[in-house]
């Protein structure tokens, strides 16, 4: 009998999740603990994820709660303008050749990706989530394209020429 039907769902996930992860991590060579290959670190997490999400199912089995913790009504606002955010984000950085729209940079890309994102949540203060995408713009554009030297536009090629 399920005791906490959000402890259960959420373990499933987990579960399901880290199950897959390390099922598709099987494609790429393991090699050993002294000579890791690509798949060695997504195989461990997958199984890690996947053990994780089984012990939360159990607790949910065997914890017992007042109410049962049934689950809530789905939150679509916030998955539509999370998923939304990253899908402008990738059309503002690299562009969509085939409709014509030009790559509008890395800065341009970030600042629509916060604004977007932060609509996901009860509050919305524009003052706070331009100051969020200011700092995130200079980290990035330090850790990518001065550290990692990383080759992408930053600006729009309206600007740039």
């Amino acid at each position: 009998m399920i005791k906490s039907q959000k402890d259960f769902f959420s373990g499933l996930m987990f579960a399901s999740v880290g199950g897959g992860f390390a099922w598709g991590a099987t494609n790429y060579t393991i090699g050993t603990g002294a000579r890791m290959g690509p798949g060695y670190f997504p195989i461990l997490l997958g199984i890690f994820l996947a053990v994780l999400g089984a012990l939360i199912m159990f607790y949910s089995l065997v914890e017992h709660t007042e109410d049962g913790e049934p689950i809530g009504a789905f939150a679509w606002r916030p998955i539509v303008y999370i998923l939304g955010a990253n899908v402008v984000f990738g059309i503002f950085l690299a562009g969509l050749p085939s409709l014509g729209v030009p790559a509008l940079g890395l800065i341009a890309a970030i600042y629509a990706l916060v604004i977007i994102a932060s609509k996901a949540g009860d509050t919305f203060v524009l003052k706070e989530v331009l100051i969020l995408a200011t700092v995130l713009s200079v980290g990035s554009y330090l850790a990518f394209i001065v550290l990692l030297k990383l080759q992408m536009p930053v600006w729009p090629t309206f600007i740039t020429g």
